[in-house]
């Protein structure tokens, strides 16, 4: 038996972690607090391992760790008083994984974090297992990046292979761009070029998959972008059957093939003639859930626990359309928001996330409204947009 068919063994038959364990989170945004909020209500306790003081999570948390992620001898007191450890965000060094995972289980497992945490590395594997991505090049210098434009044509994307998210570190070519001026601004040491694909809408679908490898998968959300931030989720999304259900199917697949214990995000493009192109993955909650936390009977956040705890996985199963908005620290421009605008609406959802300072572009809390349908409840948040917005 080869090293990963023992370790997937070894993790299948390992024992659950019951409410009264206690359940670490490496990272302490608003993912981690919203797990913490999930873990709390069963009966865990939780400790968050958090550079800086007073995050989110830590104020839920039983034990709040402030160290630095390169910190070993943090990170094992942090380890050793845990049974489990997941993480809330990608950008965690696989040195911090390695040390923790030397003295406690950690899902989803570090490899998982490494490939999804880089775009050459998830880009690669996207590619060798058949899943459909844009066709990319990786690049390291302008002559590189003039080859690799050749190749890929115009329009495109020149994205860092580290650290990229809600769409920083990308830069958009057109026709006759300059590969040397290019190069220059892009201030990184190594990228990757990927064709621009024209889409007609972007979706996203959160799966989990337990340690006995039974995976489900939440429903297909319509994401609407702002700057290139995440301004709207919808559910149900507004697509054919056929196409939700191809969604579902790949993310799953990839969850699978990924060898994922816990939760996988799945950002697709959707063409205009219903193609599906695999755009990124994220191990661990992902923005556009959060309509779970209201709208379905397990929440991806209770998920997640179920999942690495050990535990038979809840179900997706939506019980109302809803549709989920971003706040952001633009809303406090002017002050505190006046939050009887959403809260009038007896069927509005308010999330705030315990962030000391607002900041335009800076996730603040979400609010989630359901109704008869995705098309009133959008109605209604355009209202509270329209009312709310300086």
């Amino acid at each position: 038996m080869d090293k990963q068919a023992t370790e997937k063994k070894s993790r299948t038959e390992s024992k659950s972690i019951f409410p009264g364990g206690v359940v670490g989170i490496l990272g302490g945004g608003q993912l981690g607090r919203m797990l913490a909020i999930a873990a709390r209500r069963m009966g865990y306790s939780v400790h968050a391992f958090e550079p800086q003081p007073d995050c989110p999570a830590g104020q839920i948390c039983d034990l709040e760790i402030n160290a630095s992620y390169t910190d070993e001898t943090a990170l094992k007191k942090f380890a050793d008083g845990v049974d489990v450890v997941s993480f809330e965000f990608e950008n965690i060094p696989r040195s911090a994984i390695e040390t923790v995972s030397g003295m406690r289980p950690v899902h989803p497992r570090g490899e998982v974090l490494h490939i999804c945490q880089n775009r050459e590395r998830e880009k690669t594997f996207l590619h060798s297992h058949g899943f459909p991505c844009a066709p990319f090049r990786v690049v390291d210098s302008a002559s590189n990046l003039a080859a690799a434009l050749e190749e890929i044509g115009t329009p495109s994307v020149l994205k860092t292979a580290d650290f990229g998210y809600d769409g920083k570190g990308q830069i958009k070519i057109e026709a006759g761009a300059d590969a040397t001026e290019l190069w220059s601004r892009f201030g990184a040491p190594r990228g990757v070029l990927e064709k621009w694909i024209p889409f007609r809408a972007e979706l996203s679908v959160v799966s989990a998959r337990g340690t006995d490898g039974n995976t489900v998968s939440f429903p297909v959300s319509e994401n609407q972008h702002s700057h290139h931030i995440l301004d709207l989720s919808i559910v149900p999304a507004r697509f054919p059957k056929s196409v939700l259900e191809s969604a579902t199917h790949l993310a799953t697949r990839i969850t699978e093939a990924l060898d994922v214990v816990g939760l996988l995000a799945v950002e697709f493009f959707l063409t205009a003639d219903n193609q599906l192109v695999v755009n990124e993955l994220a191990p661990r909650p992902h923005n556009s859930g959060h309509f779970t936390f209201d709208a379905c009977i397990t929440s991806q956040f209770e998920q997640q626990l179920r999942a690495v705890c050990g535990l038979p996985l809840g179900s997706p199963e939506l019980m109302s359309p809803v549709v989920m908005w971003n706040l952001l620290g633009d809303l406090w421009s002017k002050g505190e928001p006046d939050w009887n605008v959403i809260l009038e609406n007896p069927r509005a959802k308010l999330h705030l996330y315990g962030k000391s300072e607002a900041r335009p572009g800076r996730k603040m809390g979400h609010v989630c409204v359901m109704a008869n349908s995705t098309d009133e409840a959008i109605r209604e948040i355009e209202e509270m947009k329209r009312r709310l917005t300086p």
